[in-house]
């Protein structure tokens, strides 16, 4: 009970945090006619950070196979070897 209530003050407290950290929304484009540019802001782009951390997250999902299937195999090795 204890772990459950811990759990649900710490998803709380996190979760007021970051509600507490955003921003509003924009405001509203100039009137191109007032000389205000009318176009929005520009977002970053996420391309190229997004493909690398495609890629790393498969290079490790497949060397914790690897190290699995490995250990796995050692095992069945170790226990060939202590039935002999």
């Amino acid at each position: 009970m204890k772990k459950h209530l811990y759990f649900t003050l710490v998803a709380l407290f996190f979760s007021l945090s970051m509600a507490a950290l955003a921003d509003g929304p924009p405001p509203p484009p100039g009137n191109p006619s007032s000389g205000g540019g009318g176009g929005g802001p520009v977002g970053a782009p996420i391309d190229g950070g997004l493909g690398i951390l495609l890629a790393m997250g498969v290079a490790y999902g497949a060397r914790k196979l690897y190290v699995a299937k490995r250990s796995e195999k050692s095992d069945e090795e170790m226990v060939a070897d202590q039935e002999r």
